[in-house]
């Protein structure tokens, strides 16, 4: 648990795929975002994501017609008080579109990282590990948590 112990008292952005690993019950990542999950709900770290977060967890529920399931997300994305969802602003947009120049990455990646860096988090919880390199903030990758 040295991962998460390294994320306590900080605020933590969250990319898309850890809410999947706990919405869908991810067989081999689940145990790791409940953790981080229950230290969020006992105080010791503090999360945000952007709300392209809630476009990317919903398409294949949609497509599924599993309404279930686009209940769960928005109830932990749209009306939990322990997130902090941020809404893309043009700043966003601007700070997204330079990482896009520097990095090559995909829109949707570069508007998390830059909703992370605006909402000045210390680590981006992923499981991209094509973001792992990145110098502008710590990203942590569900493979790397689960590592031994």
């Amino acid at each position: 648990m040295g991962w998460l112990d390294s994320l306590r008292g900080s605020i933590v952005a969250v990319d898309s795929a850890p809410f999947i690993y706990l919405i869908e019950e991810h067989p081999s990542f689940l145990p790791i975002v409940e953790q981080f999950f229950a230290a969020v709900e006992s105080g010791s770290i503090h999360y945000v994501t952007s709300s392209i977060t809630i476009t990317e967890v919903l398409v294949h529920p949609y497509r599924q017609n599993r309404h279930d399931l686009v209940a769960r997300y928005r109830s932990i994305l749209s009306t939990s008080s322990d997130v902090a969802v941020y809404p893309v602003v043009s700043d966003i947009a601007d700070s997204a579109a330079r990482l896009r120049a520097a990095h090559n990455l995909r829109t949707p990646d570069a508007i998390q990282l830059a909703t992370a860096l605006m909402a000045k988090a210390t680590a981006f919880l992923t499981n991209d590990y094509r973001l792992s390199k990145l110098p502008e903030i710590n990203v942590v990758t569900m493979a790397d948590a689960a590592a031994p």
